[in-house]
């Protein structure tokens, strides 16, 4: 269990007060975006502040060692009350100002626990799609064209936002760098945080003239024809990855495509790990002297032979007639033997069966 109070570094005998100035303390040399700072230890001391602020979680705390009000503990910032410190100003305890300063709690703790919108995004966003294919396209593979309709780099400037024939300049808001650096003053002290430059999209440059097609962004909404290939021995709800097929964005990379596949039933075969299954049925008078019958398989016309005395449900295997790996080898192909017995019968073959019985057959 972890000890709010020693976290802290207060008794447990500590005042309101004295709780937050020790949290004021801590915070300011943990937080993240101080040099030296420590993510982990900042989210710790935060944590045991949302108890031991609170009255009602900390007498819980005091007496389990745990909370039951929510938010202490795991919650994190769930128990969080700004509205201690002096000068909290904002609806819904947004802002904070005080000795001169003034700054948006939500901006401070929203970039670093990922609600920062300035934060610089990475690449496009990944997008996926559903397709279905035939059985036998599952076993050997095939290829399919599929139409998307997705934000994609602007076939008209191909991606550089530039009218054809302008000139590109250095981006005057972030003077070529491509990046904003924002400072700020926190009662923490004073934060730096560095954001993807809004004009020209970490690009460094902007055109003189923006592409009239895609105003100057670089990429588009249209339609796009992807080619999907789907290798052989693929199984119902796999998943191909298509990296960079996703969507575009602007001074990034596009993000990935991600395309699941839904194999239809087939009539006559299963599918049983690297084999495939099927029924085959056969005369009485094979399953007691053998026979020969043709199928036809994924392959073609493949020949079975049946030997004599073969049970019901028993299984026939051909090798090398079943699902492709990637070794280059290939499963079997189990068929299984279903004997149809005759629901009428001749007198003639009556005798004869009856002379089979009369052998002890």
């Amino acid at each position: 269990m972890k000890d709010y109070y020693q976290i802290l570094g207060i008794q447990k005998t500590a005042t309101e007060e004295d709780i937050k100035k020790a949290f004021r303390s801590l915070a300011h040399k943990f937080h993240p975006d101080k040099k030296g700072g420590d993510e982990a230890k900042f989210k710790e001391v935060s944590e045991a502040y949302a108890v031991l602020s609170d009255k009602k979680k900390r007498a819980e705390y005091d007496a389990y060692g745990k909370t039951f009000s929510g938010g202490g503990g795991a919650g994190g910032f769930g128990g969080f009350d700004f509205s201690k410190f002096a000068g909290f100003s904002g609806a819904g305890g947004s802002g904070f100002s005080g000795e001169g300063v003034e700054f948006d709690l939500g901006d401070i703790f929203g970039e670093f626990f990922g609600g920062a919108t300035g934060r610089k995004q990475k690449r496009g966003r990944d997008i996926s799609i559903d397709i279905e294919i035939p059985f036998k396209d599952a076993i050997f593979g095939t290829e399919r064209r599929v139409l998307i309709s997705k934000v994609t780099t602007c076939d008209v400037c191909t991606g550089t936002g530039a009218k054809k024939g302008s000139r590109m300049t250095e981006c005057t808001m972030c003077n070529g760098k491509g990046q904003i650096h924002e400072s700020r003053n926190s009662f923490f002290g004073s934060f730096t945080s560095v954001r993807t430059c809004p004009q020209c999209h970490g690009r460094r440059e902007v055109p003189d003239q923006p592409c009239t097609a895609c105003n100057g962004e670089g990429v588009a909404k249209r339609e796009e024809e992807i080619r999907v290939s789907v290798p052989a021995g693929v199984e119902n709800g796999e998943m191909i990855r298509m990296p960079g097929r996703g969507e575009a964005a602007p001074g990034v990379s596009a993000g990935d495509l991600y395309v699941k596949l839904h194999v239809k039933a087939d009539k006559v075969f299963t599918r049983d790990g690297s084999n495939l299954v099927m029924v085959l049925p056969i005369k009485l008078t094979d399953a007691l002297l053998g026979g020969d019958y043709t199928i036809q398989s994924l392959d073609g016309e493949t020949t079975v032979t049946v030997p004599a005395g073969v049970t019901h449900g028993e299984f026939i295997r051909v090798r090398g007639k079943g699902v492709p790996s990637g070794r280059g080898s290939r499963g079997d192909l189990l068929v299984r033997v279903n004997i149809e017995f005759p629901k009428k019968l001749s007198k003639s073959a009556k005798i004869l069966i009856e002379n089979l019985r009369a052998e002890g057959l």
